[in-house]
């Protein structure tokens, strides 16, 4: 029997070429292992969808660095520490924070963004229709400015910031600009705090402010710019990457994509499954164990840090049959992209519906859209945690000519 303990080695290229399909090996091979992930070191790697949904609401896997089994920890240095907002706390911080938030983020503020989502989408499509060329990224058009500008709206962002914003967020995953973007993103925010404090408006920002300034420092000011940086940060990359994994997936599945042009009520559905088979996150954030705990029979012990790989529970043929299909026909529901337990995510509603307006509107107004590369010519992000392409490149008005490999053009 292979020994747990011992950290299997990754290549980097195979790790990122294809991170699900490595978590699928381990799911039929090693269920819980030790691993050496590239750019993070060891970890254990949980693959099995039982295990990954206990794992998401075991207690004893903690995301807050006050609690580190042998005395308190603080994040790697940082020129600004952005890290005191609910997605780093435990109960009790973590229940206040996230009743706080609540407070402003409710659902009936994103249910009303609806038709402003509508209106967004719209628009960017009319530009990309127009623009000139045969073939366009909808990433660049389409899949990152829906978000951006929804966020932004939601935040209270002027109009102006919008691409200063936009691509602020893209640089933070570039590893040599995460410092710099931080401290631009600090004082930014800040700054948009003392604005909203100044002359208040209808936007969540302005909200927060106000359950900061009334709730008798229930909400510390470093909690409240921490908590505004995490929405930006939670509520972006994820819907892009899940509208441009979802479009690729429509594409290469024409029989269900033609469905939902037929039956735009399969939408809501199609989201949960799409959500499912294309995963906009490899794995969730990071978790350590706070004693030795025992997982899928094997024992982590106390002080280590944990991976629990939802893609590979979204793709568990224990719990989805022939999960490689992508089938609008399958129950919806029991994925694990956006978490599960108390860390479950607090914007899903606002994911689902952006998602929603986005694959609705793109199939209307292009019914002949297609890939203008083969799914295999596709790049991803060399990213540990997101599952998102760098580009994807559409014909809006369908081919016009058969389609080349990009090496070949």
């Amino acid at each position: 029997m292979a020994d747990e303990g011992q950290p299997i080695s990754v290549d980097e290229d195979v790790y990122f070429r294809s991170p699900s399909g490595f978590f699928a090996q381990l799911r039929e091979t090693r269920p819980v292992a030790a691993v050496q992930i590239p750019g993070q070191g060891r970890r254990w790697v949980v693959t099995r969808y039982e295990d990954v949904r206990a794992g998401l609401a075991d207690p004893q896997l903690s995301k807050d660095l006050h609690h580190w089994p042998t005395g308190p920890r603080t994040w790697p240095s940082q020129a600004v520490n952005l890290h005191a907002h609910m997605l780093h706390r435990d109960p009790p911080d973590h229940t206040r924070l996230r009743g706080l938030m609540l407070k402003a983020f409710t659902p009936r503020r994103i249910a009303q963004l609806r038709p402003r989502t509508v209106e967004i989408a719209e628009t960017l499509l009319a530009d990309m229709a127009s623009a000139g060329g045969e073939i366009v990224d909808l990433l660049i058009r389409f899949a990152r400015p829906l978000p951006i500008t929804v966020l932004s709206e939601l935040l209270g962002v002027p109009a102006a910031d919008r691409a200063w914003l936009e691509v602020a967020v893209v640089d933070y995953d570039n590893g040599k600009d995460r410092e710099r973007v931080i401290r631009e993103l600090a004082v930014y925010f800040t700054d948009l705090i003392t604005a909203k404090r100044a002359e208040p408006g209808d936007d969540l920002v302005s909200a927060l402010v106000r359950v900061r300034d009334e709730s008798d420092a229930a909400l510390t000011d470093i909690e409240l710019l921490s908590g505004v940086f995490q929405l930006v940060m939670a509520g972006f990359d994820t819907t892009v990457n899940l509208i441009a994994s979802g479009t690729l997936a429509l594409l290469t599945h024409p029989e269900q994509a033609a469905r939902l042009r037929e039956e735009p009520s399969l939408l809501p559905a199609a989201v949960e499954e799409l959500l499912r088979h294309t995963n906009p996150l490899n794995h969730a954030t990071e978790r350590f164990t706070l004693t030795d705990v025992v997982i899928g029979g094997v024992t982590i012990p106390a002080g280590e840090w944990v991976l629990l790989a939802t893609s590979s529970a979204n793709g568990d043929p224990g719990r989805f049959p022939a999960p490689e299909r992508l089938d609008f026909n399958r129950q919806p529901g029991g994925h694990v992209s956006f978490g599960h337990g108390i860390h479950y995510c607090l914007g899903a509603p606002l994911a689902r519906l952006e998602a929603q307006v986005a694959f609705g509107a793109l199939l209307t107004r292009f019914p002949k859209l297609s890939l203008a590369a083969t799914p295999e010519d596709l790049r991803w992000r060399p990213v540990s945690l997101m599952h998102g392409l760098e580009a994807l490149p559409v014909r809006p008005h369908g081919p016009s000519r058969p389609t080349l490999p990009l090496r070949q053009r």
